[in-house]
């Protein structure tokens, strides 16, 4: 009976590869499926010219980062170093972090490393959306120079149509990504072989001695090319990002056998165009396809830069909602599109913040090239912090020595570097923006971090200890009405200060009174025998602490399951009483951090999502006490 059951999981397992793996070319890869719009082109720009040598250096160069950086170190190393099969740059700090002790000196800088590549992330968001999109709609211009005046106009357009469907989920559209991919890269790949087969002289570039000999020849152009060269591999980092929802397996399988022969023929076809007809170099992607394919091949990759960039909007939305769980930013408005798939998300305050950020990045930049000294510095940032958590999760997680993890990833990082040094050259033409938005972003991190810590800090020195006041509800008990209370603490064995109000202008007690304190996993998801630890502490009064992973629904209804099924404690939301406290900052010149930042966290504080709706309490069974603090 095994036997059978094995092959028949083994059947459906071979079934369900192929679909996987067309699901993950529309998701997964449509960042750098879209790089060979722009990026052949700004190399070419960069190095200042066409020549035979120079194409042959810059296909080497383009052809060995992806190999380098996309190949072997996303595909082959990266994607092992999980967090119980989740990616991202969130789910690798907290993977770090679950191999850091809690009084390490290290940690709080790895948590620090991990922030500032989120908040870059975010630059990438902004960016990939503006840049893929515009390139896209560019090509009307290879059509009829007469389009030209058409060209921003209708990206803003497209923009705006893609944001505001947000609200209505990617399941619908989703179905369509893969099948309209998988016909992008097969149009790459035929493109490129048409031109290939008439100059095949351009394949000598998979040697590497070609980049070598233009490296050496050109140190003056080097930087400027390698930076242009990188926008190649942008992208990549989705690679990591969407493990969770497909796995490793078929994304493997969807780049070594789709994308990077797509994307490698393409960019040789690109250089092989270049060198037969040098006039090209103004758009050579879109003139790669015949006079009557070009306008078809316009509207294809259009369709083709909106999934990029849904894919990369999709990605700030969990982003978010995993540091929202990890509490590295305030609690906001996380919709969830649909009922089978929890990974499917809406953060209307994200979604419209990025969509401003997007408009006024096209209307600023105006030209996909503009935008190409703008892009990159972020995600090179990403990577250099992804590479060394890759390198801390091997030599503690796998048991490698630290002579063979810098033996395999010193190089890799080595890498890493050079492309962010190419990438700041070019701050003064618009890389500053990305250094300058994830700065922000940062400084939004570390002060909500640090105000919930002084505030925790502050409500322990105010506040009641459990012991005391269970020893008083025995020497003089008040009076006690019927029903359930669950009072919500975020500090473990105090009375929260909503109960202290209550007594005091109620002075009633309900008959069992649950003190609930919820605290969020480095795991992706808790086992659910695992997740709530629950305690009788006497006079009615109990106490449960709930670990939840930063993927696990943040639920009252499912904690409620939990209790009931795994600790025989009946607990009916609809029937019980939550009480809440919301606390009102007050600035003072103490210690712990500038009254400026200060007066922000309390900003940030009062336009936080209400607990009771981030819990999905029901709204009718909430009190809400205010206390104010002094910070």
């Amino acid at each position: 009976m095994s036997n059978v059951s094995i092959a028949d999981d083994g059947q459906r397992a071979d079934l369900l590869r192929p679909a996987l793996v067309l699901a993950a070319l529309g998701v997964v890869f449509g960042d750098i499926g879209t790089s060979p719009l722009y990026a052949f082109r700004e190399s070419l720009r960069a190095a200042g010219g066409v020549s035979h040598d120079t194409v042959l250096g810059l296909l080497s160069l383009i052809f060995w980062a992806i190999t380098l950086v996309v190949s072997i170190k996303y595909v082959s190393l990266v994607l092992l170093a999980d967090n119980d099969g989740e990616g991202g740059i969130l789910a690798l700090l907290a993977g770090v972090l679950r191999q850091v002790p809690r009084d390490s000196r290290f940690r709080h800088a790895a948590i620090l490393a991990g922030l500032a590549g989120a908040a870059m992330f975010y630059g990438d968001s902004v960016i990939t959306p503006a840049i893929s999109v515009l390139s896209a709609v560019e090509g009307l211009e290879v059509v009829s120079p007469q389009f030209k005046s058409l060209v921003i106009p209708l990206t803003l357009a497209i923009l705006v149509a893609l944001f505001s469907a947000q609200r209505l989920g990617t399941a619908s559209m989703g179905r369509w990504f893969g099948p309209v991919m998988l016909l992008w890269f097969g149009s790459l790949a035929l493109l490129g072989l048409l031109h290939i087969a008439r100059n095949p002289q351009v394949l000598q570039a998979l040697v590497p001695l070609h980049a070598i000999a233009f490296a050496v020849e050109n140190p003056q152009l080097l930087l400027a090319v390698l930076g242009a060269v990188f926008l190649a591999v942008t992208g990549g980092e989705a690679l990591y990002a969407d493990l969770g929802h497909f796995g490793r397996r078929p994304i493997r399988l969807a780049w070594f056998w789709i994308v990077m022969p797509a994307l490698a023929l393409n960019y040789f076809g690109q250089g092989a165009l270049v060198l037969a007809d040098p006039k090209a170099v103004e758009n050579p992607f879109f003139l790669l396809a015949p006079e009557l394919l070009q306008l078809p091949l316009v509207v294809l990759a259009a369709a083709a830069t909106v999934i990029a960039s849904q894919a990369v909007i999709s990605g700030a939305f969990s982003l978010t909602a995993q540091a929202v769980r990890l509490g590295y930013i305030p609690r906001m408005d996380v919709r969830f599109t649909s009922k089978t798939s929890a990974g499917q998300i809406y953060v209307p305050l994200i979604n419209w913040a990025l969509l401003a950020v997007v408009i006024a990045l096209v209307l600023a930049f105006g030209s996909s090239s503009e935008l190409a000294a703008a892009y990159g510095i972020a995600v090179s940032t990403t990577m250099v912090i992804t590479t060394l958590g890759a390198m801390l999760i091997a030599a503690r997680r796998w048991g490698w020595t630290p002579g063979r993890a810098w033996l395999v990833c010193g190089p890799l990082l080595l890498l890493d570097v050079a492309f962010t040094i190419a990438n700041l050259t070019k701050v003064n033409d618009g890389g500053w923006f990305p250094l300058a938005f994830g700065g922000v972003l940062m400084l939004v991190f570390v002060t909500w971090m640090r105000g919930r810590e002084l505030l925790g800090a502050a409500l322990t020195r105010t506040g009641l200890q459990m012991q005391p006041f269970l020893h008083s509800l025995s020497t003089y008990p008040p009076q006690r009405v019927d029903g359930t209370a669950v009072f919500m603490t975020p500090t473990v064995d105090m009375i929260p200060h909503s109960l202290l109000h209550n007594l005091k202008h109620n002075r009633v007690l309900h008959e069992r009174v649950l003190f609930l304190t919820a605290e969020s996993d480095h795991a992706p998801h808790v086992a659910p025998e695992a997740m709530v630890q629950l305690r009788d502490l006497g006079d009615g009064c109990w106490y449960a602490r709930v670990r939840l992973g930063f993927q696990d629904a943040h639920e009252i209804d499912a904690i409620a399951r939990n209790l009931g099924r795994y600790h025989d404690f009946d607990l009916v939301p609809a029937e019980t009483s939550f009480f809440l406290s919301r606390q009102t900052v007050l600035v003072s010149n103490g210690k712990g951090m500038a009254p400026w930042r200060k007066r922000m966290f309390g900003w940030l504080m009062r336009n936080a999502q209400p607990a009771s709706d981030f819990f999905h309490i029901p709204p009718n069974r909430v009190i809400e006490i205010g206390t104010q603090v002094t910070l």
